[in-house]
Parts: C-alpha cells; structure tokens; sequence
C-alpha cells in the first residue's frame, strides 16, 4: 500500500538544501545548481513513488532511508561526473541509469528484509557498476575516448569526502604524528603547489597516487610494498594533498595514466582452473541468494561464468580475457 505519512516534497527539498553546503567549492555556479537540481529532482521522484505507489509495501522510515541513499548517490556520482571532463550533455543519461539502479536494487533488498549494512553494500556494487556500464557506453558510441574513461572511471567523491573526514579528526587538520588516516605512514615535509611537466617522474607518482585515493588500503600497501623506498615514501606524501586531481589536472593526469597503462606488464596467468578459483573466492562470503541479487543486472554470460564457478567449472563460452576481467571486477567490487 502506499506510505500515506512520507511528506516526501519537504524531505527532497531538505536533502537540496543541505547540498547546498558540501558542493565543492571549486564548481562554478552551473556546475552547483546541476548537483543541487539532480539531487532534488532524483530524491522527489523516488519519495514520490515509495509514497504513492499503491503496490509497494513500505513504511515511512524504509521510505526515507531509500529516499535518503539515492540522494547521496545521486550527488556523489554528479560531482564525480563533473570532475570526470565528460561534456555535460552526457551527465542526466549517465546519472538517469544510476538513481533507476539504486531505486530497483533498494527496493529488491528492502523487500527481502536483508540486512542494512548488506543492503548499503549491495547498493554501493550496482552503483560503481551502472556508473562504469554508462561511461563504456560513451565511448562504445565514440562520445568519449579511452583516456577519458579511465579518468572517469577513477573519479569517486565518496571515497574523497571520507578521506578528508578522517583527516581532520585525526588531529585538527592533519597532524596526527607521522600517519595518516588509513594506516599509512607519511613523510615529514611540504608537498608541492603544482607539478612539473608531464614526462616528469614527480607528475608520474601524482598520477599513481590519485588511484591510490579509490583503492582499499591493504591493496595500496601490497602495492607500495613492492615500490622503491624513496617512491613509495613520495607517492605517500602525494596521497594527503587534499586538492590533488586539481593540481595534477586531467590532461596530465590522462597522459600519465595512459603511459602508465602501456608500461604494465601483460597478465600472463589466464588458465580457465585460475579463473575458477578468482571468481570462487570472490564470491565466497555470499550466499547463493546474496549472489543472485549482486549479478541481478548482469548479462547471462557473466551469470553462467560466475554459477559454473561455483561448480569448480569453467564457462567454455566466454574467452579467458574477459572471464578475467569479470573476476578482477568482482573481486574489487563485492
């Protein structure tokens, strides 16, 4: 039945309103209405149906939080869209795919009575893979190129906010002694105010330092293990500047990834019995239920790959490089 008590017009306009305060102040005054407006307009559309839509069975506080999950997303995602350099004639098709995700796999986890912290995470997979689908297809269709999907793909303003966050409360505006927030140790001195030209190492380990930020700290540190000492240390150093993809700037940044992307080294080990065991193991923490709603938006080939998986068999059908590449994505992802 529909949620008679979710005044879901002030709730909307309260989520904008609070928006207001945590665009970046960087954005220009197109750029700060867009973010404002697609949240509101995302969040009045979605509270509009969990409170009017006789056949969903949600009470008001279910309504809310749903309402409140897509907002979030739905500014996160547009900030990241922004400061993806992809031209803003793109921006509602991409970010119209994500809140419709967000809003079917909600309604799909809240119904099942799933666990919340489940439900966030769920959410969160379906988003990063909706955001990605959306900017493949840009460039499938030619709109974008493949320099400008990577560096979209690296955007998160999620992940930014919450290291700023962490920063702060460390010890008033970064002093912790010597460590940073996620764990890792950071060098004494001033980091630089801009950086040298395009083919220099130090614009390099800016660049390596910028994908750092999106990834989850023990893969950093596995990584960083394996630098030189004295790089490791700079990368580091780089991490903490707060502004850094501004500093850095997306054509260099573009130019060093797809340098950086030439360079590394091809991956030899695409047995099908080692694909099994990726994909196995990155899914192993799931239940076949939980597993069904995280491939819900799947092609077939990648459903069947995944369910042979858990058979210890290999899905004779999809070539090893992209059965791979479906692995690696999981495993970052669930």
């Amino acid at each position: 039945m529909a949620t008679k008590d979710f005044d879901y017009e002030n709730f909307a306009q309260n989520l904008a309103a609070q928006a207001q305060e945590l665009v970046p102040p960087e954005f220009n005054d197109n750029q700060k209405q867009y973010v404002i407006n697609t949240l509101g307009n995302f969040a009045m559309l979605s509270g509009k149906a969990l409170a009017e839509d006789p056949a969903l069975n949600f009470n008001a506080d279910q309504a809310i939080t749903i309402t409140q999950i897509i907002a979030e997303w739905s500014f996160h995602k547009s900030v990241d869209l922004i400061r993806s350099g992809i031209p803003q004639q793109y921006w509602d098709a991409v970010m119209q795919k994500i809140a419709y995700t967000i809003f079917e796999i909600a309604k799909q986890t809240f119904t099942q009575g799933l666990p919340h912290e489940k439900i966030l995470e769920l959410i969160e997979h379906h988003v990063k893979k909706s955001y990605l689908d959306a900017i493949t297809e840009l460039r499938n269709k030619g709109a974008i190129d493949d320099g400008l999907m990577e560096f979209a793909a690296s955007q998160s303003n999620m992940d930014k906010m919450a290291q700023e966050m962490q920063q702060q409360q460390a010890s008033g505006e970064i002093s912790a002694p010597n460590q940073s927030n996620n764990g890792l140790p950071l060098p004494s001195g001033n980091v630089p105010t801009e950086f040298p030209k395009v083919d220099s190492k130090a614009l390099k380990l800016a660049t390596v330092a910028m994908l750092f930020n999106k990834m989850k700290q023990d893969k950093v540190q596995s990584i960083l293990n394996k630098f030189d000492p004295d790089d490791a240390q700079t990368v580091i150093k780089y991490m903490r500047i707060p502004d850094l993809a501004e500093r850095v700037g997306t054509a260099n940044a573009l130019r060093c990834l797809q340098e950086i992307k030439m360079n590394l080294p091809k991956a030899r080990d695409l047995t099908p019995n080692k694909i099994v065991y990726r994909l196995r193991k990155a899914v192993s923490k799931y239940s076949r239920k939980e597993i069904d709603t995280i491939l819900i938006r799947e092609r077939m080939e990648v459903k069947r790959l995944v369910f042979n998986a858990l058979e210890g068999k290999y899905y004779e059908n999809m070539p090893p490089k992209v059965a791979s590449i479906v692995a690696t994505h999981l495993a970052d992802s669930v």
